[in-house]
């Protein structure tokens, strides 16, 4: 479990924190904004919006010995965390309603530790994804995500939905909004330098293919109005995201 520092009034329940601000010097986490809600959970921290009922974004370091383990996903399920005293989704709002209940922070990231696998199955984990996208193209980034962290030694990810022409209005009596699309910002530090790459996929079943949705970290920026990976030095930070390359990537 790694450490974390926070810097202001907090709840801590039960091995989460709840907090409006958290330790920015980490690498993963964007700019923290002041009505920001953070929960830091074992593996991963999610920035929850209580109005959509899903995460703005989840962010987290993997590591290549984290991609191993023998924690399993059968017997889990989605669940409110009733330790945070938020509005949240439950089971019966995707219940049929034709969109499947997709991870941001991907359960199989977390075999290293069975808690932290269990805490990828909060709802406050959770948006209404396109079951094709969920088990296609987003499917086919997060394993390379594992294999980037694998050969790279660690990674960083964020991840989290975009919401534009409220295309697909909400689900279910607490009103989850669906999002139009989904993004995710990966950083690598390796002995070439600091590499970032963005990706954007439509919540559809036709979401092309990973080159087709990729983009350098400042678009991403403009899209999303997020600062992505801001503890880096500036020079690092400029460099890394004003342009990418499909290179170090091996895409």
């Amino acid at each position: 479990m790694r450490l974390i520092s926070i810097i202001s009034t907090m709840i801590l329940v039960s091995g989460c924190i709840f907090s409006h601000n958290v330790d920015t010097r980490r690498i993963e986490l964007p700019e923290i904004q002041g009505n920001d809600y953070l929960i830091d959970y074992r593996g991963y921290t999610v920035s929850y919006n209580m109005l959509t009922k899903t995460p703005e974004w989840v962010a987290y370091e993997l590591t290549a010995e984290e991609t191993y383990g023998e924690a399993q996903r059968e017997g889990k399920f989605f669940r409110k965390d009733e330790r945070i005293p938020l509005p949240q989704a439950d089971d019966s709002d995707y219940r049929g309603s034709g969109w499947t209940r997709g991870h941001l922070a991907p359960a199989a990231d977390f075999r290293w530790d069975d808690e932290a696998m269990w805490e990828t199955f909060y709802f406050t984990n959770c948006c209404p994804q396109d079951e094709e996208l969920n088990n296609g193209i987003w499917n086919t980034l997060e394993k390379k995500c594992r294999k980037w962290a694998r050969d790279n030694h660690y990674i960083y990810i964020v991840s989290g939905p975009i919401y534009g022409s409220n295309r697909y209005g909400t689900i279910g009596n607490s009103h989850v909004r669906v999002p139009d699309s989904f993004f995710k910002a990966i950083m690598m530090i390796n002995h070439s330098g600091h590499h970032a790459i963005g990706f954007i996929m439509e919540n559809s079943a036709n979401s092309g293919s990973l080159q087709s949705c990729a983009m350098s970290i400042d678009e991403l920026e403009e899209i999303t109005g997020l600062d992505f990976f801001p503890a880096l030095e500036d020079g690092f930070e400029i460099t890394a995201e004003e342009k990418y390359s499909f290179k170090p990537w091996k895409l």
